[in-house]
């Protein structure tokens, strides 16, 4: 009897064992199906079938780091710099000419009544990097306190502004998409910090001289999600926002003069490009 309880014992530890190999392993996925087997599916919206081994593989880039308030980080390796805390080469004036805007100390401050500049090279999808800085002490209240803006494709508008203990309408604080879209919060530093903004934009796409998907904007401020791909209504205006087939679907990064000394550094963007 204890003979047979100890086969009957080592059988049932075998069909065990090879019962949990089998459900624990995970058969390697073919991407092409051999002959006799089923083609693996497409990905949806792709002409690759799932788990290709022969999908070009994604380039590798090296990453940025992070800035301190004393020092801006590196970008990555594939950045176009705009910035780099020596010129604006990279930016002129909107009314024609050299920016005017002055540079020192490794960032650029605005110049007031100089009026906007704007990048010289026109981008679509971006993702964009710019740290800014508020004057300190602060003065003035409301949208009288430290305002500027970066305007997407020059025409979309993230608001910069000393929110910072300073009541505002809240679509037109500091990370509003300004007269759309309130911040999700207010991450904002107090005056003479540096501060960051990390933000991933999508222009509109036309067809037949209409909108058929809108722009999309997310903004990281401080780290901090404050747009989550938030639609754009349309050009930043006083009323009411409409698309416009001027704008296009490239356009410059514009940086206003709105008479506030607010300061600038480490900006770089990354074009963003379809995978195959």
């Amino acid at each position: 009897m204890k003979k047979r309880l100890s086969i009957l014992t080592a059988i049932l530890v075998t069909v065990a064992t090879a019962g949990f190999v089998t459900f624990c392993s995970r058969p390697t996925p073919s991407p092409k199906a051999s002959a006799g087997q089923e083609a693996a599916p497409l990905q949806a919206a792709s002409k690759w079938p799932v788990h290709d081994m022969q999908r070009p593989q994604p380039l590798v880039i090296t990453p940025g780091t992070f800035s301190t308030q004393q020092t801006p980080g590196q970008p990555p390796s594939d950045a176009i710099v705009l910035f780099d805390g020596k010129d604006l080469s990279k930016w002129q004036s909107i009314k024609g000419g050299p920016a005017g805007w002055k540079v020192e100390h490794g960032y650029f401050q605005v110049a007031p009544g100089t009026g906007d500049i704007e990048t010289q090279q026109k981008f679509g999808p971006i993702q964009l990097h710019l740290e800014w800085r508020e004057p300190a002490p602060a003065h003035g209240t409301s949208q009288g306190r430290g305002n500027s803006g970066v305007f997407l494709q020059g025409h979309y508008e993230v608001q910069v502004l000393d929110s910072y203990h300073n009541i505002t309408y809240p679509d037109g604080q500091a990370g509003a998409v300004y007269g759309q879209h309130p911040p999700l919060v207010n991450t904002c530093r107090p005056p003479g910090e540096w501060q960051t903004y990390d933000i991933a934009f999508t222009p509109a796409i036309w067809q037949g001289g209409q909108v058929t998907v809108p722009a999309y904007v997310t903004v990281f401020q401080n780290g901090v999600l404050v747009q989550n791909h938030a639609e754009i209504l349309g050009p930043t205006v006083s009323d009411h926002p409409h698309y416009d087939p001027a704008v296009g679907s490239v356009g410059p990064l514009r940086l206003q003069d709105h008479h506030g000394l607010i300061r600038y550094r480490n900006i770089w963007v990354r074009e963003i490009k379809p995978v195959d």
